[in-house]
């Protein structure tokens, strides 16, 4: 198995994302702390991962907060010896201000997403670097999206929030890579399973349909890939998986693009 003996840690795993690579990252063997905010939910995942056969605890921790984030990164540390993965799948805060113009936009409601993310995938970051340096290794990884580097129209702060994401992982690669510590980010697209149909009209952005169903919004997103198709919960978490073992050691400072083509590069 690709982990053995590894201890990771995943932020945001009650969340689609986050479950699906807690569950890759337990089945190659780490052990796997599920932190999140709603412990009802990290409870159910950590069992699904038992009855597999993994290892799974669970934490309630508020990734905006610097302290709450510290003492569960100390206390894992201090317990599994080490904190070898760490994976933020916080959830996004900008689904609200999807389909309004930036001139009608007060810069705060701009600006929340980028905010929210940055804090926590710095205060993660730094909580688990600390520990990691200590041993000379470590693999951090962060999501983004494809927004990131193809714009699209009224989606207020989301994609900067996503580059800013992937500038910051470049910047901690730079400082933390004399140390042992690979940072990466893992750029996707549209998941299928994430989409929620909550039966209102996803946005346009742009399109002029004045706004898309959940298939037909679907449809347009894998319309815009090479492969034609959308990547699934499973194929991202193995690659999450792939990335943090030592099979992937001379990648750092490096955006995998895990969107079946949707942007190159």
């Amino acid at each position: 198995m690709l982990l053995d003996n590894k201890t990771a840690v995943v932020y945001g795993a009650g969340g689609p994302i986050g479950a699906a690579v807690a569950r890759a990252l337990a089945r190659e063997g780490a052990r796997v702390c599920l932190a999140g905010r709603t412990g009802a939910t990290l409870n159910r995942v950590a069992q699904e991962i038992q009855a597999a056969g993994g290892e799974a605890e669970t934490a309630q921790v508020d990734a905006l907060d610097g302290k709450s984030v510290d003492d569960h990164a100390d206390a894992l540390a201090l317990r599994a010896g080490s904190i070898d993965v760490s994976f933020n799948a916080i959830g996004d805060r900008d689904r609200e201000v999807h389909g309004t113009p930036v001139l009608q936009m007060p810069f705060d409601q701009f600006a929340g997403p980028i905010n929210h993310a940055l804090r926590a995938q710095f205060l993660i970051a730094r909580a688990a670097a600390r520990h990691m340096v200590t041993r000379g290794s470590g693999v951090i990884l962060a999501i983004t999206a494809t927004t990131a580097r193809q714009a699209l129209p009224e989606v207020g702060g989301t994609g900067v929030r996503f580059d800013a994401i992937e500038s910051l992982c470049r910047q901690l690669a730079s400082e933390l890579g004399p140390s042992g510590i690979r940072v990466m980010a893992l750029r996707t697209s549209g998941i299928p399973e994430t989409l929620a149909d909550t039966g209102g009209l996803f946005p346009d952005y742009g399109t002029g349909s004045g706004g898309m169903t959940r298939a037909e919004f679907i449809d347009w997103l894998q319309n815009k890939t090479m492969l034609k198709r959308l990547t699934s919960l499973s194929e991202l978490a193995d690659v999450v998986a792939f990335m943090a073992s030592d099979q992937a050691s001379a990648v750092t400072g490096s955006v995998v693009n895990v969107n079946c083509g949707a942007v190159w590069g």
